[in-house]
């Protein structure tokens, strides 16, 4: 079986691939799974290196009857009853992808999302949340130490860079470690007070967040203590980590369940408004469709820039739903141009740093700022999936297609034909 990897072309910026050279070898040696990949002089790897893994570089994947990428695919470069892997952007209902959604059915193709590929027990298994987590900080605090600058706070912040200008993950980490050692050492962050950076949610995008917010070594306080923020140590760091119940409240007053919120999300209020007065920053790394409540909305960012300058300086919007679970996420950005800022008396977007509102910073490819470390962990764990999916059939009918479990639970079209468990997604259409 050839399978074939396409050329990243939906932006610029992109530089990942599903699977390295190093899998793509071992793959190659241990099942004889043929790669052919089209050539890109904007992947993070060289063709060089993939040649060595055995793969073919040709422009044309027509021989290869499954296809894999990481962004969605141009409709006009969808050829008839594929099998194609990728994450379609479709589950939502996402208007800017039904026309796609809509060719691959009329193609007939197979459509296997990498969003969906799961475990028994309905945990991701295939993902770059924790380093959209990663870069997604870096970013943040890099948009804090500009932001700053223009205000005329000259700190060791503003010698952060983007996470796509540093050659690895570790360079990165030692750099920001340095920094933070600079802003303790000269108390350079003093006259904006105590620096509370607010993380959202538990899961990996998170979790990559705090990695990254770590290595200023902050005092994490409980959010009981954001009450009295003046009662913290001006220019010291500190984090805030906050779980649903910490975010969200029953209308009615009742006691806070965990399934009832994701279950019954309508019954639910947000109750973050109160918090955002303490924050220097806010990282969003939540989940969000439009069932939820908005956590931070325009109205509540116009409230607190009504009165005096408020703490506020950047929000790093991860999850980057537009107008979504921040609502002054008007648009999303790329690594070429990262932030504006919300301008709160206006309602629009102002590119740059300066304005009344708070910066936002919505990359929405952020995993590919750290392409190398992004694909690797990738890859590790595609891997063990690719034989499964390579030796199988989806000729006859969908029960018959011997796929991997997680594969299984992953696929939205069969034969041009929405699946069972992905019917809902017809209303969009």
């Amino acid at each position: 079986m050839k399978i074939g990897i396409r050329r990243e072309d939906k932006s610029k910026w992109e530089a990942r691939i599903p699977l390295v050279p190093e899998d793509m070898a071992a793959l190659r040696r241990d099942h004889g799974v043929e790669f052919r990949v089209q050539p890109s002089n904007q992947r993070a790897f060289s063709q060089e290196a993939l040649t060595r893994a055995g793969a073919e570089i040709d422009e044309d994947l027509s021989p290869c009857p499954i296809i894999l990428g990481v962004k969605e695919i141009p409709v006009s470069r969808l050829e008839p009853s594929k099998t194609y892997v990728f994450f379609s952007h479709t589950i939502k209902g996402q208007p800017y992808n039904m026309a796609m959604l809509r060719r691959l059915m009329n193609l007939g193709c197979n459509l296997i999302d990498y969003e969906r590929i799961a475990s028994d027990t309905g945990q991701r298994l295939v993902f770059f949340g924790v380093h959209a987590g990663l870069a997604g900080m870096i970013d943040t605090l890099w948009a804090l130490g500009q932001r700053l600058q223009r205000r005329g706070v000259e700190s060791p912040l503003a010698d952060l860079k983007q996470a796509l200008h540093y050659r690895t993950l570790a360079e990165a980490e030692n750099h920001l470690r340095a920094i933070a050692d600079r802003c303790r050492d000269t108390e350079a962050l003093a006259p904006i007070g105590p620096v509370i950076i607010g993380v959202t949610g538990n899961g990996r995008v998170s979790q990559g967040a705090q990695q990254i917010c770590d290595l200023l070594r902050p005092e994490t306080l409980r959010i009981a203590e954001l009450k009295q923020p003046d009662n913290l140590v001006s220019g010291a760091f500190y984090k805030v980590v906050f779980e649903e119940p910490d975010m969200f409240a029953r209308r009615d007053g009742a006691a806070f369940d965990l399934q009832e919120y994701y279950d019954k999300p309508e019954r639910y209020e947000a109750r973050f408004a109160g918090f955002l007065p303490a924050l220097t920053a806010l990282v969003n790394c939540i989940y969000w469709d439009e069932r939820y409540p908005r956590l931070v909305t325009k109205a509540d960012l116009a409230a607190l820039f009504a009165g005096d300058a408020p703490r506020l300086e950047v929000i790093g919007d991860i999850s980057c739903d537009i107008e979504g679970s921040i609502e002054a996420t008007l648009r999303p950005t790329d690594p070429g141009a990262p932030v504006y800022v919300y301008d709160v008396d206006k309602n629009l977007a102002r590119d740059g740093f300066e304005g009344r509102g708070p910066v936002i910073m919505a990359v929405d490819i952020l995993p590919t700022e750290l392409p190398r470390e992004a694909s690797h962990a990738f890859s590790r764990a595609l891997r063990p999936l690719i034989p499964g999916l390579a030796d199988s059939d989806p000729s006859g009918s969908l029960d018959d297609w011997a796929l991997p479990a997680p594969l299984k639970r992953a696929v939205i079209l069969h034969k041009g034909k929405l699946t069972p468990d992905y019917a809902y997604m017809a209303e969009y259409l």
